[in-house]
Order: structure tokens, then sequence, then C-alpha cells
């Protein structure tokens, strides 16, 4: 074999799940697709620097007879027809896994990407628990409390769908052919290994959610891919079913393309807000005051973009069959404070309520306690229906001119934004290098897409020489340098644990300082790609 792993963790059933016949499965995935994926890689950055000097992304005219045409995507399968409440989170530790199944949420998106940092363990980890989810033998028991969690008997649990990691991430501890693996096809190749079969005889899958993607040819080699894991393991053709996220700008141009390469696939699309909001950022980063985004605070979904973007979003997946997803309510409940969680409550409401009237079949929370606010909205407006594919659209009509409006976005950029953000990133990236990739910060459940979006606007902000307007101050390298400081020294303060500072949070803000410079040279297209790195390195470790 022309495969290996750097070592099997020290966890129960690791050793089974990187069995000889899982990994020739990954290898068998990596030499007829790992090439395709390095080719369309490289072809983003090309498109990217077409899009930032034409200051203008437009419809494909190469596939218009594709957005014309008069097709469908496959009928949904029984476990998949009712989605109004999606409940987002990682697959370790299992007491998460288990919370979220037990949640009265119609689906658990397993996340394997964003919300989970793919330190070696976590990643066996989570393929574990999905494995014992699809038995339905997933159990846990604290060992500090004692106090012990198991699946639920008296109601339905949530049907699972797994997000792998983006095309763009690595995974460093299996090497084929003398390097890294793709993240996406060892997520992908180990729990499809494992669990294919049991799901399909269950009716439960496999299904899955697909991040990142930023070109309908990505989608066609993850239908190239389903299909020949589906003949590989003897599942029959059409078994698996993705939903796609749109949460990249060049994507929002190509939602009937995405469908139509994935058909027999195909699930639906879903509105991945923020990372949309921080491919913006990273997409027109240089290309003037037309593409400033305001303080992320202020940029509801209310606003002109994310309208188009959304509408657009409904009306294509319910003319192809599909359903269209809603976007994430990160707040998290603080029972110390039931003012601030109250209002909080109302505008996870009302923006569910948005969602539900404008046609999506259901909607992203990221707590177990707003899963009946989404529930109860999602129930008025659907009635007995699982779902209202068949609200059509027509009035929508979306242009690229509306797509790319950022400057009627609402708000403006503040040095105290630039503040929030540096904080936010810091933190976030910190506690992803401890191993936890979902983090409540200021009670909003923060993952990756978030930090991108901090440090990006920074970038930004810094090269287009954007003035504050709370203080006037033109937001320099300089200035962002001594704010930095000040809330790296703030962490340390709320963190009061030297060594975990240490450990933690000086790399996350040294990564951060350099992220932010301004210059192209340290503009990384993912945040999780250096930080990555860090992962292995000797100075982030356990204190």
């Amino acid at each position: 074999m022309s495969i290996s792993v750097s070592r099997v963790p020290q966890i129960d059933g690791a050793a089974d799940i990187l069995s000889d016949e899982a990994l020739a499965f990954i290898e068998k995935l990596h030499q007829k697709f790992a090439g395709t994926r390095d080719e369309l890689l490289a072809a983003r950055a090309v498109r990217r620097k077409q899009y930032s000097d034409a200051k203008r992304i437009d419809f494909d005219p190469e596939t218009a007879e594709v957005r014309n045409g008069d097709w469908k995507v496959a009928p949904a399968p029984a476990a998949l027809t009712d989605r109004r409440v999606e409940i987002t989170g990682p697959a370790t530790p299992a007491k998460m896994a288990i919370n979220a199944l037990n949640s009265g949420a119609k689906v658990w998106l397993a996340d394997l990407e964003d919300a989970s940092t793919p330190k070696w363990d976590n990643v066996i980890d989570a393929v574990l628990n999905l494995s014992a989810a699809a038995k339905g033998t997933l159990s846990y028991t604290d060992a500090k409390t004692g106090k012990s969690y198991a699946l639920r008997t008296d109601a339905p649990l949530a049907t699972i769908v797994v997000r792998p990691r983006g095309w763009h991430m690595v995974e460093n501890n299996v090497i084929v052919d003398g390097k890294p693996a793709v993240g996406a096809l060892v997520d992908f190749g180990l729990h499809f290994f494992h669990n294919a079969k049991a799901l399909a005889a269950s009716g439960q899958g496999p299904f899955y959610y697909l991040p990142k993607m930023e070109h309908y040819l990505e989608s066609r080699l993850w239908n190239e891919v389903f299909t020949f894991a589906q003949a590989e393991l003897g599942i029959d053709y059409g078994t698996v079913r993705a939903t796609m996220l749109i949460e990249t700008i060049p994507a929002a141009f190509q939602m009937d393309e995405f469908l139509y390469e994935l058909r027999d696939h195909a699930a639906g699309l879903n509105a991945g807000r923020w990372d949309y909001l921080f491919s913006v950022i990273k997409t027109f980063r240089e290309a003037g005051e037309q593409f400033i985004v305001p303080d992320r605070a202020d940029v509801a979904m209310t606003a002109p973009l994310m309208r188009a973007y959304t509408e657009l979003l409904v009306k294509t997946c319910h003319k192809r069959g599909a359903f269209a997803m809603g976007g994430m309510a990160a707040f998290i409940p603080n029972r110390r404070e039931p003012d601030v969680t109250a209002a909080a409550f109302e505008k996870v409401r009302a923006d569910k309520t948005r969602e539900a009237n404008d046609g999506f079949d259901g909607s992203w929370v990221a707590h177990p306690d707003l899963v009946s606010t989404c529930r109860e909205v999602f129930d008025s407006v659907l009635g007995d229906k699982p779902n209202q594919i068949d609200k059509q659209r027509p009035e929508v009509e979306v242009t690229a001119e509306q797509l790319l409006d950022v400057a009627s976005a609402p708000g403006s950029v503040t040095e105290a934004g630039v503040r929030l953000n540096l904080y936010v990133a810091v933190a976030y990236t910190a506690v992803w290098l401890s191993g936890n990739g979902a983090v409540a910060i200021h009670n909003l459940m923060e993952d990756a897409a978030t930090a991108e979006i901090s440090r990006s606007q920074i970038w930004q902000q810094i090269r287009n020489k954007v003035v504050a307007t709370d203080t006037g101050n033109t937001i320099t390298a300089e200035l962002v340098a001594n704010i930095l400081a000040e809330e790296v020294e703030h962490l340390r303060g709320e963190i009061n644990d030297e060594a975990r500072f240490a450990a933690y949070y000086e790399p996350a803000a040294k990564l951060i300082g350099t992220m932010v410079s301004g210059r192209d040279e340290d503009f990384a297209d993912f945040l999780t790609t250096p930080a990555y790195e860090l992962l292995e390195k000797e100075y982030v470790t356990k204190p």
C-alpha cells in the first residue's frame, strides 16, 4: 500500500476505524480524485484575481442552457423530506453528539469542518461516534461527574448529515503517495466505508453537507466521488444525498449548475451566511471602496446583497425540486442574563420567520434550546406539510449587480468593530488550537467562519485605508497592532492561566497579527490552513 498513518490514536476502536481495508478505500479515492482536486484548487486563485481585477462576477454564458433547462434533482428520500429544524455541532465529544441527536431537531449537521478542530484524535473520535450513532449504540459517561448520556427512545432521533472538511484542507496524519491526504476524502472515506451499508439499509443515508465550493466543477467532482464509492461498496446508485452550502460569492452565480452536477445525489442548498460574507471580503479584498464591508454586527440578512442571495437560493432550489435551507442562529442562551436571552430569542424568532415566509424549508440552530423556537416558526408556516418546495418564487429576479451590492449594506466601519474583530479572531483561534472548534464568545456560538470574517475585514480595511467613523482614525497596520496588543492583554486577564495562555493564545495572537497586515503575502485563503500547521508544533501542546 502507498498509504500510511502517522499513528493510531489511543482511543477504543480507533484501530478498527483505521483498518487496512478502510485505508485501501481511501487510497483508491485519492488515486482517482486527488489530482483533479489539486487542479480545481489552483483554478480558484486564477478566477479570484480575475474577479477582483474586473470588480465583477457574472452568470456564466457557457452554462446558460443548464440555468434555462427544464430539469429537477432526484426526489428526496423519506428521511430528508422534513428538515424544518437542523442543529449543527461537532461530532466529538460523544456528549455533544448525543445532545444533538436527542435535541428534537429533524436533522443533526455533524460538523467535521468549521465547528471542529481537525486534530487527529478528534477526526477519529468523530468517526467512532458517528459509527456508534448509525448502529444506535452511542453512549457516554462523564468521568468527572459520573453522569451518563444515552440516545433517547421516547422520540425520534435527528437524521445525521455529515459535513466533511472542504476541498482545501489536508490531513497530515495520512500520507498517500508521499503527500498529505485530502481532508475531505479522509473524512468522507472513513465515514462512508464504515457506515454506508448500515445507513442505506435503514434508509438513513449516508447523507452529507458539502462546504466551501466555488465552482460547479467542484460539485461535479463530489458527484464522481459518490458514484465511485457507491459502486465500490455495492451501494445502489443515488443512495447518497448531499446538500451543498452556498457560502462563497462565486457559488451564488452557479446555484443551478451546482444542483445539476449532483442532480442524482442532490438534496438541496444551504445559505451559509457567515462564510458567504467572508467570501465577499476575500474575493474583492483589494478591489476598492465599493466592496468595503461594514462592521460584521451591522450586516444583517436584510441587507440588499444578502436578500438577493437568499431569495435567489429559494427560487433556484424549489424550481429544481430541491430543499432550501436557511442560515445559522448562533445565539447561546445564558440563564444568568435573562433579559439578554429574551431579546436574543426574539431576534432568532424574527430571523426564522423571515426565512420561513421567504420559502425556506428549514433552518439551522446552534443550541438545543433554540430548537423549539425554530420549530414553532416553521410549524406555523408549513402546517401539516413536511416542506414548502411547492412554493415557487417566479417574481424573484436577481441580477449580478444585486448580488454584488456591498455598498448598500447598512452600517459603517468603526474602531470598536476592529477591536471586537481582533478579540474574536484571537479568542476563537486559541480555543481552536486547544482542540475545540465550536466556541461560545459573548453569548454567540462562533466557528471558523466568524473568525474568517474578523481577520479578513481588518486586512481589507488596512489595505484600503478605511477611516473609522467613530474615531476618525485611518485604520493602519500600526493602529491595528496597538489594538491587538491591548486585546491580547485583555484576554490574558480573562484567561488567568499563564500556561494555557502561552500554549494557545500567544501563538493565536501571533498568527492573527500576521494575517491582518494588509500585505498580499500575508492573506491566506483560509485561517484554518496555517492554524492547522500549528497543531503539530511543540509549543501548541496541552499545558
